[in-house]
């Protein structure tokens, strides 16, 4: 992984950070394998209770690196053989994988974004749980402007956040938006003046809850979001059976009875 993405573990929180701000954070082919790469380590960590995703040097992501770009030109061939072809064990191709981690982990992700966030960044926060973006942050599906289409895992994201016609539009003009109009389209969960600030106090809040019960919450919410109406009671009911009596539940009880602070397993 190197220092291209830096990995900080505090108090069950793990704060993730693209680190090339000479460029903006720009996704190089080294940085896409070492997020993807970050995001699987993180599945092992023990104890973990949330994630934060930033970017060095008051910029989230300004997408493809243009060298990238230029490396992809150089052998088609094996770029669409990439696309093509699922990792093993999953779904997501090689490039997908940047965005789609971060719904595997069972803990909430928090993107805190400020400057640009644009193309391959913006897909890859859209990955996260929630958003939280300065109000001048500035950000994009650009990638029409490159002749392309957004690809990174976007259509498992976007659709829960967003109506067809306005996602064409941003797509189909690779529209710059600020975090205040994206707030109002539903891009990003709510703006912050500090957004790093307020997603390690919202990670905190967080962390301090029974994990069972956030990471059910977690997996009802995906699993059932855009079913047809009916079909998530099921979802509901089968998540909710190992959690209800378990001892991390039994002491969410006890503690507020108690008014103290819980202590979860």
């Amino acid at each position: 992984m190197g220092d291209i993405v830096l990995i900080d573990l505090a108090g069950g929180v793990a704060t993730v950070t693209l680190n090339r701000p000479e460029k903006k954070n720009a996704l190089s082919m080294e940085m896409f394998a070492a997020i993807a790469e970050a995001g699987e380590g993180l599945k092992a960590v023990a104890g973990l209770r949330a994630v934060i995703l930033t970017g060095a040097g008051g910029d989230f992501c300004a997408g493809l690196d243009f060298a990238a770009m230029g490396q992809l030109a150089t052998d088609l061939d094996a770029i669409r053989a990439r696309l093509a072809t699922p990792l093993p064990g999953g779904k997501a191709n090689w490039f997908q994988k940047p965005s789609t981690v971060w719904a595997e982990l069972p803990v909430p992700v928090i993107a805190a974004i400020e400057g640009v966030c644009l193309g391959g960044g913006l897909q890859i926060v859209l990955g996260a749980d929630i958003r939280l973006a300065r109000p001048d942050a500035r950000l994009s599906i650009m990638e029409s402007r490159w002749g392309l289409i957004p690809d990174m895992g976007i259509t498992q994201s976007l659709p829960k956040l967003m109506r067809a016609d306005q996602a064409k539009r941003l797509m189909m003009t690779a529209e710059m938006v600020t975090g205040e109009r994206a707030a109002a389209l539903g891009l990003v969960t709510e703006l912050a003046e500090d957004p790093m600030a307020d997603a390690r106090a919202l990670a905190a809040g967080i962390a301090a809850r029974s994990p069972d019960a956030v990471a059910g919450i977690k997996r009802l919410v995906d699993s059932t979001w855009t079913l047809p109406e009916g079909e998530g009671l099921a979802v509901e009911a089968a998540l909710q059976a190992p959690i209800i009596g378990a001892p991390n539940q039994v002491e969410a009880v006890a503690a507020n009875m108690q008014k103290r602070p819980p202590r979860f397993r």
